[in-house]
C-alpha cells in the first residue's frame, strides 16, 4: 500500500504487482489497431480460452465492456431486461441510452437474482407488434456488486429461459473469477450461460487498467468496430496486457485468500462489538457488509476519522457499509483495522 495507507474502498485500488511491473517494463508491443501487437493478441486468446469463448477483445474497463456488448447486440429503441441494482444501471452514467438507444427493463432482485417468472413474464413474445419494442438482450451480473454469487443452476435456467425465446445473455462478470472461486468452478462453466462475457482485470486481479469482453467471433469482431468509435482503439497497448495476463494466469488463482480475509473481518468485527457493527450477510467474495449502531463514532463522521488514521473506507449507502479486501489488504491490516475501531470507542 502507499506508505502506511491502508485502503478498503474497493478492489480497484490494488496497484500492479511487482511482477507487473517488471512484465509490462519488457512487453512486446506493436500496434493493436493495426492488429498487430502480439502480447495483446496473446492476453486475449488466453482470455478467450479460459472463458470458454470464440474470441476476445481487450478494452479500456468494465463499463467500455458491457456497453459495447450491448451496442453489438442491439439495435436503437431495443428493450434489454436486467437487474435494477446491477452495474449497468447503477454505474455506467446511463451510457446505454446514449450509446445504443435501447430501453432498460429493470426487474427487481433478492438476493441478487431477478425472478425467472418475471424475466419471461417480461420477454416481449410478439415481436411483430409495432406498439412494442424487441427484447434484444438479458443481462445477468455475477458476482453483482453487492457481493452476490449467482449459482450455476440459476445461470442455467436463465440461459434456458433465454434459448427459448432467441434471447442472448451478456453477463457483467467483472467479479467472475470470484463468484468462480466461491463456486469452485471454472470460470468457463459459468461464462458457458451467456454469449457475451466481460470481466475486469483491474478488480482484484491487480492490472492497472483494462477488462475483456469474450463471446462469439462475429460479435467480437463488431464490438471491436464498436470500440473504435468509441476511441478505444489502442496503439502500444501491450504494456497494459502484459499486466493483464499475470491477472489472468496468476492473481485468479489467490482470490480465495481475500473471501477468506473477508470471513474474518466479519467475524472480528462482530466479536468486536455486537451491539456496535451488525454484519447484514456472511460474506460470499471479498466484501464485508456492516450497519453501525450506537457506535461512539458517528456514521457519518467515520470515514472522515478513519482517514486521519491512514484507513480509507467509503461512507455508508443506504445505511450500509462496504469494506473489501484484496490483493493488498493481510489479516495483519484487519487487525490494525480493528485495534484503531477498539480504541475510537474508547
Amino acid at each position: 500500500m502507499m506508505g502506511k495507507w491502508m485502503d478498503l474502498r474497493s478492489d480497484t485500488v490494488t496497484w500492479p504487482t511487482e511482477a507487473m511491473r517488471q512484465a509490462m517494463a519488457t512487453a512486446e508491443v506493436g500496434d493493436d489497431v493495426y492488429g498487430d501487437d502480439p502480447s495483446v493478441l496473446e492476453l486475449e486468446k488466453s482470455a478467450a480460452e479460459m472463458l470458454g469463448k470464440e474470441a476476445a477483445l481487450f478494452v479500456a474497463s468494465g463499463t467500455m465492456g458491457n456497453q459495447l456488448a450491448i451496442m453489438a447486440q442491439t439495435r436503437p429503441s431495443d428493450e434489454i431486461i436486467l437487474s435494477d441494482r446491477c452495474h449497468i444501471v447503477w454505474h455506467e452514467a446511463g451510457a446505454a441510452a446514449l450509446l445504443s438507444h435501447v430501453q432498460l427493463r429493470c426487474l427487481p432482485v433478492e438476493y441478487g437474482r431477478m425472478s425467472l417468472h418475471q424475466i419471461e413474464a417480461t420477454i416481449r413474445k410478439t415481436p411483430e407488434d409495432i406498439h412494442s419494442p424487441t427484447t434484444r438482450l438479458i443481462c445477468l451480473e455475477n458476482a453483482d456488486s453487492d457481493g452476490t454469487v449467482l449459482d450455476l443452476a440459476y445461470m442455467r435456467a436463465v440461459r434456458e429461459l433465454a434459448t427459448r425465446y432467441q434471447t442472448p445473455v451478456h453477463l457483467d462478470g467483472a467479479r467472475l473469477f470470484n463468484a468462480a472461486t466461491t463456486l469452485g468452478v471454472p470460470a468457463s462453466e459459468l461464462a458457458r450461460e451467456a454469449d457475451t462475457v466481460m470481466v475486469c482485470l483491474s478488480k482484484g486481479l491487480c492490472a492497472p487498467v483494462g477488462s475483456i469482453l469474450a463471446g462469439p467471433k462475429h460479435v467480437i469482431d463488431l464490438a471491436r468496430r464498436k470500440r473504435k468509435i468509441l476511441g478505444g482503439g489502442m496503439r502500444q497497448a501491450g504494456v497494459l496486457a502484459a499486466a493483464g495476463l499475470l491477472a489472468l494466469r496468476e492473481m485468479t488463482r489467490r482470490l480465495g485468500e481475500d473471501h477468506q480475509n473477508a470471513s474474518y473481518l466479519a467475524r472480528k468485527l462482530a466479536t468486536l462489538g455486537d451491539k456496535w457493527f451488525k454484519i447484514e450477510r456472511e460474506p460470499q467474495i471479498n466484501m464485508v457488509f456492516f450497519r453501525i449502531d450506537q457506535y461512539p463514532v458517528p456514521a457519518d463522521s467515520l470515514v472522515s476519522t478513519l482517514k486521519q488514521r491512514q484507513i480509507l473506507v467509503n461512507g455508508a449507502d443506504e445505511g450500509i457499509f462496504r469494506l473489501v479486501c484484496h490483493y493488498w489488504i493481510t489479516p495483519q491490516d484487519i487487525d490494525h483495522l480493528l485495534e484503531v475501531l477498539a480504541e475510537l470507542a474508547g
